[in-house]
């Protein structure tokens, strides 16, 4: 009996001077496709914010393409932009979505200091996208009588049309969420941006009044 006793006392000492398991590493997340994704995710609002509206003007005024830049076109960028803040602040920890190599247990250590979901670069580059497709549209079909501008086709659509999916691609890419959540994330900014375009494109004229400026105030 006391042989057994000493055997259990032997076996739980040296338990308990065992080295505690290590913690497990952090995930590995690409630096460079964070940073490149940052700057695609500005660079596609920056480009819906520069760009004029191009329109066919009215044969009463003086007929033909007209082009317009609008200090007004702050107002849905500036708006996207801050949703896009408000997720990075607040919204990603109420959806609490994990980034990949992430769990309840792990949340709070290196590598899983933050949420991956909804991803605000893909949200971001998703939602010029759509603004920028709703306004061509609206200006289009409604402005222009239905005739299309290549030239604003192209900026309008074209360039956020290849910025949003390389935004998307890069976080899933980078490991900074999975496809998912990137690819979810951009969708879901998709929408916000068509309704925000269609709002403003529909409200404010493409033209300047008739003073014929350039630039719109």
């Amino acid at each position: 009996m006391c042989l057994v006793f000493t055997l259990a006392s032997h076996a739980a000492s040296a338990q308990s001077a065992a080295p505690a398991a290590a913690p497990p590493a952090p995930p590995d997340r690409s630096e460079g496709w964070n940073t490149a994704t940052n700057v695609l995710a500005v660079s596609s609002l920056a480009v819906e914010l520069v760009l004029p509206r191009v329109f066919f003007s009215d044969p009463d005024v003086t007929a033909g393409w007209k082009a317009r830049w609008h200090a007004s076109a702050l107002a849905p960028v500036m708006t996207l932009a801050a949703i896009g803040f408000f997720n990075e602040q607040v919204m990603k920890d109420a959806f609490s979505g994990a980034r990949p190599g992430c769990t309840d247990a792990t949340q709070g250590q290196a590598g899983c200091t933050s949420y991956g979901f909804m991803s605000t670069q893909a949200f971001v580059a998703g939602s010029a996208l759509g603004q920028g497709a709703a306004v061509f549209l609206v200006d289009t079909l409604r402005w222009s009588g239905g005739q299309v501008n290549a030239g604003a086709l192209l900026g309008e659509v074209g360039v956020p049309l290849v910025l949003a999916p390389i935004t998307a691609i890069g976080r899933s890419a980078g490991n900074w969420e999975s496809g998912g959540q990137s690819w979810g994330s951009a969708a879901i900014g998709l929408g916000v941006g068509l309704g925000m375009g269609m709002l403003y494109a529909s409200m404010q004229r493409p033209e300047c009044g008739y003073t014929g400026n350039l630039i719109c105030w």
